[in-house]
């Protein structure tokens, strides 16, 4: 009997990067409680204080650097941050309150002061989910939310997620593999039509399949929950990854004591 997590298993490890270290050798309930108590005190530190940033940044440097994650992908990785970039460029431009000049452009100050708050907590909370997922297997880290008790209902549409993100995604390369056969090139706003026809079909098939499956679990007993097999794990979070959380939150609760 397999566990929820193992539905998972087998197709395809998204972003993990393989590897021998400590850090992919703990155990993943453990990794998830560490990044989000690290995410978790840096939100928490007060606005206008910086230092506590460097402080997250470099111990997630340094476990990404234990875990001998190429560079190059962690920061092809971080591109999702993409958005919050933008954003936070154009916040002191359309904030409000007294302007001081930045390279010669009257900018909002308080803007200016939420802009590089709002990017650098991005930027760490993008970090730790980067090394999170690069050194967890999706299987385990499905199987670590388990462990956490987190609602059964939502650790199945994980499950099934990563389970079928990769048959979505064969399903568009084919579409794409389809139309760039028949002399079809989906760049320019042109083309914008055919782009979402073909996303909505796209929806339609996953709808579908989603259907299927539905229904050949239930011909198979399915009753609302997945056959779960308890494993005992003794394994503990490793010093490393303790002492690492620990300095952040204790940046964190010294820069609201300095404040």
């Amino acid at each position: 009997m397999r566990t929820v997590a193992d539905v998972g298993a087998g197709h395809g490890d998204l972003g993990y990067v393989d590897g021998r270290s400590w850090l992919h050798g703990t155990s993943g309930h453990h990794k998830i409680v560490a990044a989000f108590v690290l995410v978790l005190a840096v939100v928490a530190v007060p606005r206008g204080t910086w230092w506590p940033f460097a402080v997250a940044v470099g111990v997630l440097v340094a476990a990404a650097a234990a875990a001998r994650l190429p560079a190059r992908r962690v920061l092809r990785r971080m591109l999702v941050e993409t958005p919050f970039v933008v954003f936070a460029l154009a916040l002191p431009i359309i904030a409000d309150g007294p302007r001081v000049a930045v390279f010669g452009v009257p900018v909002s100050e308080p803007g200016l002061l939420a802009a590089g708050a709002m990017l650098a907590k991005a930027t760490v909370g993008v970090l730790a989910g980067v090394v999170l997922a690069s050194t967890t297997r999706p299987a385990e880290l499905v199987r670590g939310l388990h462990r956490l008790r987190m609602p059964g209902p939502l650790v199945e549409i994980a499950s099934f997620m990563l389970r079928y993100v990769s048959v979505v995604s064969d399903d568009l390369r084919r579409m794409r593999i389809a139309r760039e056969s028949r002399c079809f090139a989906g760049s320019g706003p042109r083309q914008a039509r055919a782009v979402a026809a073909s996303a909505g079909t796209l929806f339609v098939r996953s709808y579908e399949r989603g259907e299927r499956v539905h229904l050949a679990m239930l011909a198979r007993g399915y009753a609302g929950t997945m056959p779960v097999t308890e494993t005992r794990d003794t394994a503990r979070a490793p010093l490393a990854l303790t002492a690492g959380v620990l300095i952040v939150v204790a940046a964190a609760a010294t820069a609201w004591w300095l404040r």
